[in-house]
């Protein structure tokens, strides 16, 4: 048991060179607030706390870092991200024209954005070429859409 106390300074030193590592390859802050956790318990070691204290140390010293300080990091690391929905998400409620009949079983619609999908119908009646409809929900490659209902002026 004391060889292990005698070294923990080296499994501090390693516990953070991994987590390091890993926060290189996540880029989450997760594991760079865990490195800074093993830094305090490797400070600790080296004031000479005990092994058990060094445990909490680290844990603790994590633990508030994780909670309070990984969230404005990751809003400042994020803030020039581009907003704008992207694939499937762009595609839920765009508006979109019948092709071919559309049931609740096949047909084609042309959407908005120019791309012709296979399409399900939402609503019982089917819907003819030429209506106009919106996408609800994408399942795989089949748009599920329903009729636009005119607005009476």
């Amino acid at each position: 048991m004391s060889t292990i106390v005698d070294f923990a300074w080296i499994a501090w030193l390693v516990l953070m060179a991994v987590f390091l590592v890993i926060e290189m390859l996540t880029l989450d802050f997760t594991f760079l607030m865990l490195g800074i956790g093993g830094l305090a318990g490797l400070a600790a070691d080296l004031l000479g706390a005990p092994i058990w204290l060094q445990v909490i140390i680290a844990a603790v010293v994590s633990a508030l870092l994780i909670f309070l300080l990984r969230p404005p990091l990751l809003r400042r690391l994020r803030r020039g991200e581009d907003a704008a929905k992207t694939n499937v998400p762009a595609l839920i409620g765009q508006p979109a024209r019948v092709v071919e009949t559309v049931t609740d079983s096949s047909g084609l619609v042309k959407l908005a954005n120019g791309e012709t999908w296979t399409a399900r119908a939402t609503s019982s009646p089917p819907l003819g070429p030429g209506e106009d409809v919106r996408v609800l929900r994408i399942d795989g490659a089949t748009a599920f859409v329903h009729k636009i209902e005119e607005k009476k002026s």
